[in-house]
């Protein structure tokens, strides 16, 4: 009966494991599955939030268009272990901070964008892409080789 327990408690562990593992690979992706390298986007306008959560950062952000009329984007960054290295706090971007952000539209042409770069009010420049996902190499990636 013991040995029957112990199986029972390790199948258990170990799909618990596997579901884990299943949810993070479903959440981390390449960048041509959700982004296009063909449809380059600037983005200006002010921070509503910023999300530091693994495995990819994001930007909320409200764009007023030449009408008036406001938009809410969101934007994928790279890792939040990247983003520190390359600069950011999680000080660098407070709600209502102007930013401009250069980067790729989703695929479905939806409000999400990946950013590559992002420019703060005081002209500060932050690479906020991830190498080897995909994105289009230009030379801008420090890391790039």
């Amino acid at each position: 009966m013991r040995t029957g327990v112990l199986q029972m408690t390790a199948v258990a562990t170990l799909a618990v494991a596997l579901g884990m593992t299943t949810q993070s690979t479903r959440a981390h992706h390449a960048f041509g599955a959700e982004f296009d390298a063909n449809k380059p986007i600037k983005l200006e306008g002010t921070v509503t939030r910023m999300e530091w959560i693994n495995p990819h950062a994001w930007i909320h952000m409200d764009v007023t268009r030449p009408d008036g009329s406001v938009e809410k984007w969101m934007v994928e960054g790279g890792p939040p272990n990247s983003l520190v290295r390359r600069g950011f706090t999680k000080n660098s971007l407070p709600p209502g901070t102007e930013i401009v952000v250069d980067g790729y539209q989703a695929i479905d042409g939806s409000n999400r964008a990946n950013g590559r770069d992002l420019t703060l009010p005081d002209g500060t420049h932050l690479f906020m892409g991830s190498s080897g996902t995909g994105a289009p190499r230009d030379g801008r990636d420090p890391t790039e080789r």
